[in-house]
């Protein structure tokens, strides 16, 4: 029998994923991030490749035995290493039709159905984030090649200031794009420069401190003095206090200078959903470009990011693909995404950004990060009134900066102290929250972004970086 045309077992391994899916998800809650006695499992899905094959069913029972217990429980509560959200009910529900429709969401004669669901997903994001109307954009895997499709619209545009098409001839000749930022840019953004050949070292930081806010007067004066365009990278939300560049003192530099001003948002950019914080991204809609991720405080599963442009029209003319008769122009009636950023093969990412959109809306989503700024809040009054921990940041989203710092423990040996706390919290696997470096200082930094944190689980976290800092005393 061929073995992929067993038409009697086709639903068994999806049923198999559906009924590990209830004790899971009943679980997560209560679950630690990682069980480190499960990890030998890993060791259990190696081996040779099998001649004859294990046959589907089997093959998933052994990744759903295996993956429930060793996988990373990041989309639960109690994960606040990096800026990670998690999925909800409506997303994840999505995502798995998303593998069932396997869509390939290149343009519309690959599919009318995900080419129409991202127009609209689009449309509600720039909406959702208080966006002119006339914006648009393409969805991509991350908040990196958003940050690369949007600084590759802004580089062909460098280019044609300069005469010349640059998606046609590159950039050879041409002297070294000016790129400006604070001492909050993101290596993604770096990344993203690296990756379009202008390298990760192109960018001047101006900062007026230690902790890297922006120099605004000095950008200025670079910017003067350049004399040509530049781009300017604003950041909104950085991911050790989340605190903000000014953004709309640097779009005023950017109307000032003729400049390009892009803003890094990958999580911050959602701080406009809310009364509370919406002050923190004022000026946004000034730029030129912007980048953010789904995947973290929309809490989409993983991969989702996107890039958000004031002249959409320039993604086609920077992310074309002329030269091959049976594609669409990107100006036609029948283009697609595939035109419109640096991927052509494409999954219908966009349905579980629609669904999670419309099933929890504008209101659901303001909640959602107001529950979080009160999360935040929560944990930075503990530490504050604690007398074995330090905040070292004014907590203006959902991020805090502190440190533990327990009494007769010495200045000098707080960062080795804090080093280990931070390894041992990720060995120990109830909750994750590892370590940065603040203003010189060795920090945690839990963030809060998932749908499912609850005060409960601030609490939680508390006893435990408390227990675990004991035992590293």
């Amino acid at each position: 029998m061929d073995p992929f045309f067993d038409a009697t077992k086709a639903l068994d391994p999806l049923a198999a994923v559906f009924a590990a899916a209830g004790s899971f998800l009943d679980q997560l809650d209560d679950l630690p991030v990682l069980d480190p006695t499960a990890l030998p499992m890993l060791d259990e899905l190696d081996g040779a490749l099998p001649d004859g094959g294990l046959g589907a069913s089997a093959a998933v029972d052994q990744l759903i035995r295996v993956g429930t217990a060793a996988a990373t429980q990041s989309s639960g509560p109690h994960f606040y290493h990096f800026v990670i959200g998690g999925a909800t009910p409506a997303a994840m529900a999505a995502d798995w039709l998303t593998s069932l429709l396997d869509q390939n969401a290149a343009m519309r004669a690959s599919s009318a159905f995900a080419t129409r669901v991202e127009d609209i997903a689009i449309r509600w994001l720039v909406d959702l984030l208080g966006l002119p109307a006339s914006w648009g954009g393409a969805l991509v895997g991350s908040a990196t090649f958003a940050n690369m499709t949007a600084l590759g619209c802004a580089s062909h545009w460098w280019a044609e200031q300069h005469g010349v098409d640059s998606a046609e001839v590159g950039v050879a000749g041409l002297p070294r794009m000016p790129v400006v930022s604070s001492g909050y840019v993101h290596a993604s953004a770096r990344k993203a420069l690296q990756m379009l050949g202008h390298g990760r070292g192109t960018v001047e930081v101006f900062a007026r401190d230690s902790i890297g806010r922006a120099d605004v007067p000095a950008m200025a004066a670079r910017l003067a003095e350049l004399g040509e365009p530049a781009i300017i990278i604003g950041n909104a939300g950085e991911v050790n206090a989340g605190d903000y560049d000014p953004i709309d003192e640097l779009a005023d530099l950017a109307t000032e200078h003729g400049a390009w001003l892009h803003v890094d948002g990958a999580f911050g950019a959602f701080a406009a959903l809310s009364p509370r914080s919406s002050h923190l991204v004022h000026g946004m809609d000034r730029a030129d470009s912007l980048a953010a991720d789904a995947h973290k405080w929309l809490n989409v599963p993983y991969e989702s990011g996107f890039a958000l442009l004031r002249e959409p029209a320039r993604l086609g003319r920077a992310f074309g693909m002329p030269g091959a008769p049976y594609l669409p122009d990107p100006a036609g009636p029948s283009s697609g995404y595939m035109l419109f950023g640096p991927e052509s093969s494409r999954r219908a990412r966009s349905l579980p950004i629609w669904a999670t959109l419309a099933a929890y809306g504008r209101d659901g989503y303001r909640q959602l990060v107001e529950r979080h700024l009160d999360r935040a809040q929560q944990l930075a009054t503990v530490v504050d009134a604690a007398d074995d921990m330090e905040r070292l940041a004014d907590v203006p989203l959902c991020i805090v900066c502190f440190r533990y710092r327990p009494p007769g423990v010495r200045d000098q040996d707080l960062d080795e102290l804090n080093r280990r706390l931070g390894s041992a919290l990720l060995a120990d696997g109830r909750v994750y929250a590892g370590t940065t470096v603040y203003d010189g200082k060795v920090a945690l930094r839990p963030a809060m972004t998932n749908w499912r944190v609850r005060e409960t689980d601030v609490d939680y976290f508390v006893d435990v970086v408390r227990d675990v800092g004991q035992r590293c005393l």
